[in-house]
């Protein structure tokens, strides 16, 4: 019987303050929608730096005939300067660190220039042109400045390049981008708690009657208090919901069903698993949110 009071108690504030009540769902919807979009596309950086990690390699580039760097002055890198190069890679300071090593002569780097650029091209460059490459791959991505360091400066090597480093500014961007929806997702966040607390006490004001009935009656204050509690939970409940799906539907057609088949640089997305990962979260927050903001402001309301 207690139970159902309640229940009724708090479905009568729902009708009293309907506008008000889908003013939180709303304010909730787009948070917690921010809030989503932030898990997931740090998620995504993360799917993202680990993927190129295990691929990105470090590129030993030897002097061509147009290399101009000092360590070039000499013009072409000579086979001593490659077997060197080879040499050094193989000793016992850096093997270790090498999970797999490749060599690329002028005619490979040559050949697979014009399949990127085109056969029309065939006659503005010439193999003595390119640069002989050692490629290599690390066992930890993160010890690439050792590779870097041992060849900057070294006689026949142009330069040397991490391949992660073109990376970083994407993955930089994306975290930018994961700042400010963090950042809009907290203030509309506020916004929702200072909204869910105002229903709350307008939804006592119009009920002051029956509040003061009620504790003539001998109500305790958590008896009290409860409808108003389960009020702000339903309208975040509703909202949390909505965000959910917003998320679970971007991430089916926006990130499964468009990114994937338009960005082909990027080949680990995240799934519909990390999104139903969220969905908890979501609700989680919503809840928690909406709970103590509300009871906050009846019991204030009540002190009052």
């Amino acid at each position: 019987m207690r139970l159902g009071l309640i229940l009724s108690e708090a479905l009568t504030g729902l009708r009293r303050n309907a506008s008000m009540v889908i003013s939180v769902v709303l304010v909730t919807f787009v948070s917690l929608t921010f809030v989503g979009a932030a898990i997931l596309m740090q998620s995504q950086i993360g799917t993202m730096r680990a993927f190129w990690q295990d691929r990105a390699q470090v590129a030993v580039y030897m002097c061509s005939e147009v290399s101009t760097t000092d360590t070039c002055v000499d013009g072409v890198a000579t086979q001593d300067q490659l077997d060197s190069v080879r040499a050094e890679l193989e000793s016992d300071t850096l093997a270790p660190l090498i999970a797999d090593m490749r060599f690329e002569d002028r005619d490979e780097v040559y050949q697979r220039t014009l399949d990127l650029v085109g056969d029309d091209y065939a006659g503005v460059i010439t193999p003595e042109q390119m640069n002989e490459v050692y490629w290599v791959n690390l066992k930890d991505q993160t010890q690439s400045s050792v590779i870097v360091e041992a060849f900057q400066g070294v006689p026949g090597v142009e330069e040397v390049t991490d391949q992660l480093e073109y990376l970083d500014p994407l993955f930089s961007a994306l975290t930018v981008a994961t700042y400010i929806a963090v950042g809009i997702a907290v203030l509309m966040l506020i916004a929702a708690v200072l909204l869910i607390a105002t229903t709350i006490r307008l939804s006592a004001y119009a009920r002051r009657k029956e509040i003061g009935i009620m504790r003539l009656v001998g109500a305790s204050n958590r008896f009290i208090q409860t409808p108003f509690v389960l009020e702000g939970v339903f309208a975040a409940v509703i909202g949390s919901i909505l965000a959910s799906a917003a998320v679970l539907l971007g991430v089916h057609f926006g990130v499964q069903g468009y990114l994937r088949g338009r960005v082909s640089f990027i080949t680990s997305w995240i799934t519909m698993q990390d999104a139903v990962l969220v969905v908890p979260v979501l609700i989680g927050i919503g809840i928690i949110l909406a709970a103590l903001s509300a009871g906050f402001a009846i019991r204030r309301w009540l002190r009052a």
